[in-house]
This record gives C-alpha cells, structure tokens and sequence, in this order.
C-alpha cells in the first residue's frame, strides 16, 4: 500500500474506506460470539470518519429491515491519535477541510469542512473514549449520543474533542454527564485500550469495518462504504432464515418516530426512493411545517417538529 493511501484522513472514495497506516497484525484469531440475537456484527468506527456517516443510511435500513435478527457492537478505531502523521497531501487540519467536502459531494450526506478551518481537532481520541464511556451507562444511548456528536462535527462544526461539546451531546443524548465524566477519566480509557488491541488481532485496517458473526465459525467482512446490498448479503449469509421487515407506511413522517434527524439520502435509502424524489417530499414536509430543517453549505438534515 503507498503512502498517499495511508493518512486516516485521507478517506478513499473508490474503497469507501479511512485507511490507517499499517501496523503489525496479530497472530492471534478471534472468535466473535453472539448473545441475544443470531447475528452479531463487530462495527469498527471512529466518530470523525466521514466514511462512518456515509453508510448511516445503510445500517439505519438495515436496522429497521433486519433489526431483529442482529445486535451491533460499535468498537472505536482511534482515527486519529495525533497529528504525527503526514501524508497524502495533508499535514495539517486545514487540509482536510476540502478533503471532507469532497466527501460529503460523494456519499450525498451533509458535512461542512470548516471545522478544520476554524476549530481543528487535534485528536479523535478524546470522542472515542467518550463513546466508551456512554456504552457504560446505556449500549442504545450511546449510539444515540454518537449521532449527536457526529451532527455537532459535521453540520455544526464543533470540536467534539472538547469537554463541553461532548457534555452537552450527552445532555442531549439522555445521559447522565456526571457519571460520564466518571467514566471518561478512569473505565472509558481501558475499554477504548481494549477495542484498540481487538482491531488489532482482528487485522482491522481502516473505517468503517464490519465484522459479521453466527457466533461459531463463520466470519464475513464488509470493509467501507458499501451499497447496502453488500450488508443485506452478508447477513443473509450467515442467517438464510432472515425474513426482511418491510417499510412502507404511508405517512411520509412515520420514519422520523424511528430516526429523530434524517438527511435526504437516508430517507432516500431507508425508503427505496431516489434522492431528489427524497429532496422533494422532506421539503414539502417542511413548507407544511411538519419539519425543522438544519442546512449546511454541503446539504440539509430534518427532523420532526
């Protein structure tokens, strides 16, 4: 692999992936066991890689068509542990700013890359620890609260390195923020070691990667930014006796009881619409005063009034 394609932030649209440098990969082998449900899928994200929001309308259609049969446990990647790293033309935040607005051109979700103009994080560790923290207090709020800080990073522009963003994510999320603070400064840090030192014997490679599990032998692998026929087909694979749960209410706001925010391509994936069909029903949505709508330079996202 070259070094151009090694900078995490760096994310290849071709491969749909945020590749890290390569590291030793370990030689031990790891069995992922299922609990609750048939399937279990071992997701490794990172709460600022823009690949990671381009599949959200892929995992939230395939959380409502196959929900039942799978539980996801999101493992975070440390995307970006410093700014030690200079390569593929960026060394610096600024240079990622016109790398994510590319991004989001490409997976037609919102993200603004101002935020690596006007208040650059230096790392990606301090959000994934927070994530460590809030899967103490509750695995649902977590993936809840992650959302939150990924809305704040990509349309907001915040700096979810910082204290106060992060606490005002898990005030929003439902989460008690004393408690994460907590955790955060002492069983976070362990957990967010241990989900490191897995990637590393499972051979992950860059985000987002799912790992899909009966919880015997059989292991597929998902690795990017995939069509969402490519996670359908590797669940089905696991579990042929997966019955799809169609969608299709009526009403045009059923979705939004599920999914507070949605952007257009989510609504236009989750509902097998195309995405000016999706620009169109959600605006009308809102002219009716059904909708709040956040618009940002690179798109919209809407959520229920």
């Amino acid at each position: 692999m070259s070094e151009e394609k090694t900078n995490p932030l760096l994310c290849d649209s071709v491969s749909g992936m945020c590749e890290m440098p390569i590291s030793e990969k370990s030689n031990e082998t790891t069995n992922i066991s299922t609990e609750n449900k048939p399937i279990k899928i071992v997701y490794y994200t990172d709460p600022i890689c823009s690949s990671c929001w381009g599949i959200e309308p892929q995992l939230r259609k395939l959380k409502l068509e196959y929900g039942d049969y799978f539980e996801i446990d999101y493992r975070m990647g440390g995307l970006l542990p410093d700014w030690s790293y200079n390569s593929g033309g960026i060394s610096k935040p600024s240079d990622v700013a016109h790398h994510w607005d590319e991004a989001s051109l490409h997976y037609e979700m919102p993200i603004d890359g101002g935020v690596w103009l006007e208040d650059p994080l230096n790392s990606s560790y301090p959000s994934c620890i927070a994530m460590k923290a809030a899967q103490i207090q509750s695995k649902h709020k977590a993936v809840y609260f992650m959302r939150i800080l990924r809305e704040k990073l990509y349309l907001d522009k915040k700096n979810i390195a910082k204290w106060d963003v992060i606490a005002e994510a898990a005030k929003n999320a439902g989460l008690d923020v004393q408690k994460l603070k907590t955790d955060y400064d002492g069983d976070a840090k362990i957990h967010f070691e241990e989900d490191l030192n897995l990637g590393k014997t499972l051979g992950v490679r860059g985000f987002p990667t799912l790992f899909f599990s009966d919880g015997n032998q059989s292991q597929l692998t998902v690795y990017g930014s995939k069509p969402y026929a490519s996670y359908e087909n590797a669940l089905l694979a696991l579990f042929p006796e997966a019955k799809k749960k169609s969608f299709k209410n009526e009403n045009p706001l059923a979705i939004f009881d599920v999914f507070p925010t949605l952007a257009p391509k989510e609504y236009a994936v989750i509902l097998d619409k195309t995405y000016s069909d999706a620009q169109i029903i959600l605006e009308k949505l809102y002219q009716q005063g059904f909708l709040n709508k956040k618009t940002i330079k690179n798109g919209s996202l809407y959520s229920r009034k």
